[in-house]
């Protein structure tokens, strides 16, 4: 019984995994847990994503130590190497994860890019911005619902 308690304990803690990042290594639940997201989606083929990239590295700088983190999803749901080579070629230095957090986070359809999310710690969407962002517009929007909290 005790062994079964403990497997289910260890199958739960994998569940709560968010899966791989650009590089293939497994961000775990608790590397995430009690931060804000700015969570934002990119393509390839998108043209303001490309000019926003820049501005998103920028911003996980500027959060780091601070509580929260960006993070970013490919639209186009690349995997693997093609994952990795586009993350590349974009100069992305935040973590892309592999798999969607839409479904975990009761995140909206997205049908325009670039799309960026701002999500509290509590795992809340608090906002969904449609269009180019800035470091300093994103640092204002997430400051403005941290007051709230």
């Amino acid at each position: 019984m005790v062994i079964g308690v403990i497997a289910g304990l260890l199958l739960a803690g994998c569940a709560e995994d968010w899966g791989v990042d650009q590089h293939g290594r497994k961000v775990a639940a608790e590397q995430l847990e009690g931060q804000w997201l700015v969570i934002n989606y990119w393509a390839e083929w998108c043209k303001p994503c490309r000019t926003e990239i820049p501005e998103l590295n920028r911003l996980a700088v500027a959060l780091e130590g601070q509580g929260a983190r960006v993070l970013g999803v490919n639209f186009d749901a690349l995997q693997g190497e093609a994952l990795s080579k586009a993350a590349e070629a974009f100069a992305i230095r935040f973590t892309v994860l592999a798999q969607d957090p839409a479904a975990r986070l009761q995140l909206p359809r997205n049908d325009v890019l670039p799309v960026t999310y701002i999500i509290d710690a509590d795992g809340r969407l608090r906002e969904r911005l449609v269009g180019e962002q800035t470091a300093a517009g994103l640092q204002a929007r997430l400051a403005h619902w941290q007051a709230r909290e």
